[in-house]
Order: structure tokens, then sequence, then C-alpha cells
């Protein structure tokens, strides 16, 4: 959500800025700008659609040779989507130029006091309030960092800034509150970013700036303070990214190569960790805690969107085969509902980013009662992963397509991992655990079979592209990932569709279906198959269209359905990894059918920074 790049050093700033807009594209955004301090100064350029359009704005104007600047990519939240309510934005006095990711809460009371000074707005954002408020404390204070400093003390909100002025143009102060923010120290450069993609070409030497804490770059060096002005002393740590991860090569679309990438998204969040000999997960990350694990009372899940749903697949997994009651919730309600911990409860984070606003709020609720944290995020230095007590790295790479694929794999496998890890603690058999261990090894191998038929589920997306309705459906461990199948076609097709508890269709979804509405019923051998077979056949009896995902060698279901996509056999537990994957494809031909931009869908972001 909003991208922020900012470059102090001795290069051309706007084609670095431009560059870094690009390596945050696929975060989500509507609008861009750029703002680069020259002799006679600033170069301001700002465009409403992709960082192409600046780009081609920018060329017209002829070089900026500057050598500081910031830019931004906007995802609309206070006012439209129009030039003047992009990034970044001044005071009105003309020297403040300012960029911002957040929400600022207070904005209105803040900005009729400024208007009330003389302060004349040209925005409908909340952030062009921060540029006034600093220039209207520089009247008193010399200083840029001083300002901003005192400023922050009067907004708030959430916020990721980055703030440059004509009065002191070898200089960058940025500031982070709930917003992230990382600086890469080069070889006489600084680069700031709202995360690494930017910075990798540069330098590897990364600074991970923590809420309520200020930067100033100039070209003697970086400082950090706090909001309250304590010194901060914190060294750079080695970001350990490859730049080539993050191109799409052959590929049409960033999600059909992260979709490629499943079955290594598995094996890289197993490597290392499974131990099929004893039936034992080892995770080193959680291993210090591993006697409060033992004696956890009540497991609380807490997540948001995709990561809520491989959390969904973890409650099935962690009651049935380690005992552990689990609550599961959505970040955004949980942080609102007064939850109850008792001793021994443990709250687990789930989130890709790291940075997901109602996940990191509900994580900070959760220590503030004194609860042992835990957290599975895909990167590493973010904040959840700083945060929690202890916890899991995905190692799924950087997943670029707003629409996560890979990096929910990998959440489902260490859910995997983490059942097998209480399980055998807590009385699961050495026979059980090792049956879970030697099949979840083979996943990989079974998503691979499923991928090379991408080109049967390509046609079978095609009969169904046309339909304007979907309902899918699943049971048990399969529950989640209907629900997974519908969130993945409306993110990247703008197609409606509901996933549902297949038992629940009785109750109200059933009247929807006819011969225009189909229905995509996960329906492998399992326990719950039968139940699943009836629900096809009240579908069918209603002359409804159903696609049935199904398991190997199972004809019943192809006299039943209308297409089948079939998966190999596992256990139980493990199905959903299969199963999501031709959702996951059924989705994406779908949408690329329709040539939408599917690695940036509209109005989503690929990290939710805010509420």
């Amino acid at each position: 959500m909003c991208g922020i790049v900012a470059y102090l050093g001795k290069e051309r700033a706007a084609p670095i800025l431009i560059d870094g807009l690009k390596a945050l594209e696929y975060r989500g955004y509507d609008s861009a700008g750029i703002a680069v301090l020259e002799k006679d100064g600033v170069f301001l350029e700002r465009a409403v659609g992709k960082v192409a359009v600046l780009e081609d704005k920018v060329a017209k104007r002829g070089e900026s040779e500057g050598s500081v600047g910031i830019a931004h990519t906007r995802w609309a939240t206070h006012g439209g989507v129009t030039e003047r309510n992009a990034h970044p934005h001044r005071a009105c006095g003309g020297a403040i130029y300012l960029v911002h990711n957040g929400i600022i809460e207070n904005y209105k009371e803040i900005k009729s006091e400024l208007k009330s000074k003389g302060h004349e707005f040209l925005s409908e954002t909340d952030t062009e309030t921060i540029a006034h408020l600093i220039e209207d404390i520089r009247k008193d204070v010399s200083v840029l960092e001083e300002a901003v400093r005192l400023a922050l003390g009067k907004v708030r909100g959430t916020y990721g800034i980055a703030v440059v002025s004509e009065d002191e143009p070898e200089k960058i102060v940025a500031a982070r509150n709930f917003s992230p923010l990382i600086l890469g120290v080069g070889k006489n450069e600084f680069i700031i970013a709202s995360d690494a993609t930017p910075i990798m070409k540069f330098t590897n030497n990364v600074i991970y700036i923590n809420d309520g804490e200020i930067v100033t770059v100039t070209p003697s060096g970086y400082r950090i303070r706090t909001i309250g002005n304590e010194e901060i002393s914190r060294d750079p740590e080695v970001l350990d990214l490859e730049i080539g991860i993050v191109d799409k090569g052959n590929y049409p679309h960033f999600l059909l190569k992260e979709i490629d990438s499943e079955p290594d998204a598995v094996r890289d969040a197993t490597r290392g960790r499974l131990e099929i000999g004893s039936g034992n997960a080892k995770l080193g990350g959680i291993e210090r805690v591993e006697d409060e694990i033992v004696q956890v009372n009540r497991l609380h899940i807490c997540a948001c969107g995709t990561a809520y749903l491989a959390g969904a697949v973890g409650e099935y997994m962690i009651e049935e085969y380690a005992g552990v009651p689990v609550e599961l919730d959505l970040g955004s309600e949980f942080r609102y509902r007064k939850p109850i911990f008792e001793e021994n409860d443990i709250f687990l984070a789930i989130s890709q980013s790291g940075e997901t606003a109602d996940t990191l709020a509900s994580l900070r609720e959760a220590k503030e009662k004194n609860v042992l944290t835990l957290g599975v995020v895909n990167v590493v230095g973010s904040t959840v992963s700083r945060e929690t007590d202890a916890g899991v790295y995905q190692h799924a790479g950087p997943e670029i397509s707003v629409a996560s694929s890979k990096a929910f794999v990998s959440q489902v496998a260490i859910m995997a991992l983490l059942t097998l890890f209480m399980g055998r603690r807590r009385g699961m058999s050495l026979v059980t655990g090792e049956r879970i261990a030697k099949e979840l090894s083979a996943v990989p191998a079974f998503m691979e079979s499923i991928l090379r038929r991408k080109e049967e589920m390509k046609k079978i997306a095609a009969r169904y592209a046309s339909y304007t309705n979907f309902l899918f459906l699943g049971r048990k461990y399969n529950y989640p990932i209907a629900l997974e199948g519908a969130l993945k076609l409306k993110e990247i097709s703008y197609i409606h569709a509901e996933g549902y508890a297949s038992g629940e269709m009785k109750h109200g979804p059933i009247a929807m279906i006819d011969e225009n509405f189909p229905s995509v019923v996960i329906a492998p051998q399992d326990s719950v198959y039968e139940k699943n077979i009836s629900n096809i056949q009240e579908i069918k009896a209603r002359r409804g269209p159903v696609l049935a995902i199904a398991t190997e060698g199972d004809k019943d279901i192809a006299k039943l359905a209308d297409d089948v996509f079939y998966i190999p056999k596992t256990l139980e537990m493990l199905t959903p990894l299969l199963s999501v994957v031709p959702l996951h494809l059924f989705a994406y031909y779908i949408a690329a059918s329709k040539g939408l931009d599917v690695d940036k869908p509209r109005n989503l972001a690929k990290s939710v920074t805010v509420e």
C-alpha cells in the first residue's frame, strides 16, 4: 500500500527514484510523483496512473541534475485519484516537500488550526497537513529534523514519511510509526524505502527504522533518534535477498511465475525442518520457548486476508493432531473485541510482509497482556519478526503479485510443521508423526504433477470465463481453501464469488443456484467425501454447473460434475496444499483471458499497512 523512495548521494536522483518506484509497483497504487532538489529550486512532477506516465512527464521536462530527492506511489485514501492529491506534497511557503504512507487521524483539527494561521491547502489529503505543520513549526525552529520531530509529536495516526527542504538541500529526514521504512547504507549514498526492493541493487547493508524513530541522512552520515529526542545507535545489518528473484523472466505475469513456484515455496519452508525418521519438526526459531509451547492452554491465531485462511487450515491441523484448542481471529476484529487471555495462552501472528497493520496492532495487544507471542513471516527484519518473542520464517522469497500464492502455501506448510512440533511434544505417536512428515516431504512433487497439467486447467477456465457469479464449496480442511479460491477469483478477475462451507449451502446460498451460477466443489476422497457428493447432487438437481476438484482415480465424481480436475492422493490434513493449486490457476487463467492487470488488481495493495 503506497510506496516511498528517497535518495541522497552523488548520482542523479531522478532516474534512481523512478527505478525505485518501478520496483514498488507491485504494492498497488493509482498515482505517482517525484521531487528533486536542484540548485535553482525543486524539480517536482506528479502523474495519475502508472509510473511510466510519470517517467514520460519527467523525460519531457529534461534532465534533473539534483542528487537528493523523494518519490512516492499513492493508493488513494483521503481525496480522489487526481494529480493535485498525488505526492510529494509541499507547504504553501514552497520550501518543505513530503511523501507519506499511512493515515493521519487528527488531520482535520490540525488543518483547521493551520488555516486560521493563514496556511493555504491545495489538496484533499491528510498528508499535506504534515507538510504545513512542519513549515509552521520552522518559523521558530531552524533545523529541519527538529521541526519534523516536534510536528510528529502533534500528529496522531500511522505514518512513514520522508521530508526534504530547499533550505537544507543536502538532507533527508524520515520517520516511521506503524508504516515500514528501511534505510539502505551504501558507499557515499543513502536510500530510504518502504521495503527492500528498491534498495537491493545499490546495497545490502540496511537499517530497519522502528516505530517512533526519526532518521536524518546527510553526505556525512546518518543519525537516528526518537520522537522523544533520545539518541539511538544502530549499525547496519546484511539484507539477504537476490535481485534476480524479482524478475518475471519469460512469464507473462508474476502471478503465474509465483504459482509455478509453489512447490519450491513448500520445499523452502520445510527444508532442514522435517525429521522423517523421528516424525518430528525442527523449528529453531521457536525452540527456545519449547517449554511454554508444550504447556500451551490455547493458541490464538491472528491474521488478515490470505494469511488468515492459512491460519484457518492450521486451526484444523493443530486441534486434530496436536490436541491444542485454537481460536482464530481476523486482526481487524481481534484488536477491538477485548480478547480474554488465560494462563499459558500463546498468540501466533501470521503475516507475509510482517507489516500488516491490524495484525501488528493485535500482536501488541497480546504483548501488553504478557502473552507469549509467535510469528510466521516471510520478510526478514519486518516489524512482526522483530516484535514477537519467537517465530518461523517462511523463506518463500519476495512475492511481487498483489494476490498471494506461493506465500500462502508456504504458510500452510509451516502450519503443518507447527502441528508436528507441538503434536510430538504433546502425545502424538511416532507412527502418526512419521506418516505426516513423510507425506509432507512428498507434497512438492505432487504439486509439480498438478502444474504440469496447467493447459488442462486453462481449457477448463476458458469454459467458465463468461460466468459472472461463482460459489466455492469445501468442508473441513478444504473449507478455508474454498474461501481462498473465491478470494483469488474476486481479487484478480473482479468476478463475484463466494466461498462457503459445503454444509452451509442449504442455509441460504442454494437459493442462488441455477444454470448460470456455477459451483467449484473441493471434494477429495477424505472423511467428508460422501457429504460433498451429496452437495454436488443438490446443485445438479437445480441445473447448476459444477467444477469438482477430486482425488486421482475417482471415476464416480465424473458422472456427476460437468468438469473434474484431479489432484494426487495425500493425507487429509495436507490436501489443502494440493487443492489450492488448481484454484489459483483457475483464477489466473480467467483473469488473464480478460486482459486484466493480473499482478496489480485495481484498488488492492500488497501490504496493507493502514486500517
